[in-house]
């Protein structure tokens, strides 16, 4: 008797066609709002503008675009248009349906918790540089009412948030423009810290791909409501790569305008740069907080989601609780200030799901050929060798040069898992379910 299909799965319904709407209503915005928040360019130069100059960093910027396109969006976006079935669905060809309540069901869960403590810290900074204050207990307060208020929200009213991010999602590029045009004379100016090019490119790819990676599996939840390929195609076209290089690019050119015009110390923190615009610079950090308020909602959505789904026997409103605290956690004791290392480990642990679902697309001839019952062996080692490969750096007993920081980890791990699974697939065919999505 063919086992049958687990419950998260027979009660996902595919998004009907008629209910789709093009890539310029979807995918671009999406994608275009989530590299536009701040904590995307925030500390992006510390690693690569200090190493290289502007055109090479510019350069690892597109590549990186690029990269996030092809590697880690393309195969679930095309997933999702096709069956028009989430991540956590398409992704049981991969890793099986038990497979799938770890890969990516719950881990997709507690990264966003991840991610809501790195929005909630960054919007406390924000909102404290914008009053001129530097209390640590006021930093904890309003990190505390932050992260449970617009949990609550998220929960409450997801839908009045979509609405709001049609008009937020903008705000963080006039003021990357504004902050740009004060900071321009000096660009010509800026000359590297430390000249090692190589170090620079490599550093950009690590870093933009860290950060998009989790956005990348989540293609298929954005491309489940697109219309057909080319919505696929131009969304993530000009949401991925356009979005990556404009809201990038631009900061990238303040920080060198403002250290080449040796206006103040040299500082590659963004915040440096958006404080040298004068009187407008409390308002822009209020404004920047306030533009965190979507991606707070977005993220605390997702967890609470995620937990539910694959944790059904648990109440939503525990899951989401518990939950939000560790997000709270995160912040309070500072453990979420650093964003480049939080990056790496989303990359290390959504690259490999990226890199093993793009490989089952292809062997599956570029369609979705239903869920595999239990544990798809193939997937699920294809991701923890991946993940081990993304992490090499922080274990311990593998040599140092083998893996040095300037080392983008996210690609490798991508190619490690994509090529176990082609090598293992062949070889561990699973069960069909006694139902099949199909």
């Amino acid at each position: 008797m063919k086992p049958a299909l687990p419950n998260y799965v027979t009660r996902a319904t595919p998004v009907a066609q008629g209910d789709r709407v093009p890539w310029y209503k979807s995918t671009f915005p999406t994608y275009a709002g989530i590299f536009l928040w701040v904590g995307f360019y925030l500390q992006i130069a510390g690693t690569t503008l200090r190493f290289g100059g502007i055109g090479v960093c510019l350069a690892g910027l597109i590549v990186a675009g690029v990269l996030c396109f092809a590697l880690f969006y393309y195969a679930p976006a095309s997933l999702g248009q096709k069956t028009g079935l989430p991540l956590y669905v398409v992704a049981t060809s991969t890793f099986g349906t038990t497979g799938g309540y770890l890969i990516p069901g719950i881990l997709m869960g507690l990264l966003q918790l991840g991610w809501v403590a790195v929005i909630g810290s960054v919007a406390a900074d924000f909102i404290l540089k914008g009053v001129h204050r530097t209390s640590h207990g006021l930093f904890i307060a309003i990190a505390i009412v932050w992260i449970y208020g617009l949990g609550w929200i998220a929960i409450k009213g997801i839908h009045h948030v979509a609405r709001v991010a049609k008009i937020l999602n903008w705000v963080p590029l006039i003021m990357i423009a504004v902050v740009f045009l004060h900071n321009r004379a000096g660009i010509s100016n800026y000359r590297p810290v430390d000249s090692q090019p190589a170090v620079a490119f490599a550093n950009m790819l690590t870093v933009v791909i860290g950060y998009f990676a989790t956005a990348g599996a989540a293609g298929a939840d954005f491309g489940m409501n697109n219309r057909n390929s080319k919505d696929i195609a131009l969304g993530g076209i000009f949401g991925i790569v356009l979005g990556a290089v404009i809201a990038g690019g631009l900061p990238l050119l303040s920080i060198a305008g403002y250290i080449g015009s040796g206006a103040g110390p040299i500082n590659f923190d963004y915040t440096a740069t958006v404080a040298s615009v004068g009187a407008l610079a409390p308002l822009m950090f209020l404004l920047f907080a306030l533009a965190s308020f979507v991606p707070t909602c977005f993220s605390s959505f997702i967890a609470s989601n995620s937990f539910a789904t694959m944790l059904p026997h648990v109440s939503r409103k525990t899951s989401t609780l518990v939950g939000l605290t560790v997000s709270v956690v995160l912040a309070v004791t500072g453990v979420a200030g650093d964003l480049v290392g939080f990056f790496g480990i989303v990359a290390a642990s959504f690259a490999p799901i990226c890199g093993a679902m793009a490989a089952d697309y292809l062997l599956a001839g570029r369609k979705w050929n239903g869920p595999v019952a239990g544990i798809n062996w193939a997937g699920c080692i294809a991701w923890l060798i991946g993940f081990l490969v993304g992490i090499a750096d922080k274990i311990a007993f593998i040599p140092a040069s083998w893996v040095r920081a300037d080392n983008p980890a996210s690609v490798y791990s991508f190619t490690a898992a994509f090529v176990i699974y082609l090598l293992l697939r062949p070889i561990s065919k699973g069960k069909a379910p006694s139902a099949s999505l199909a």
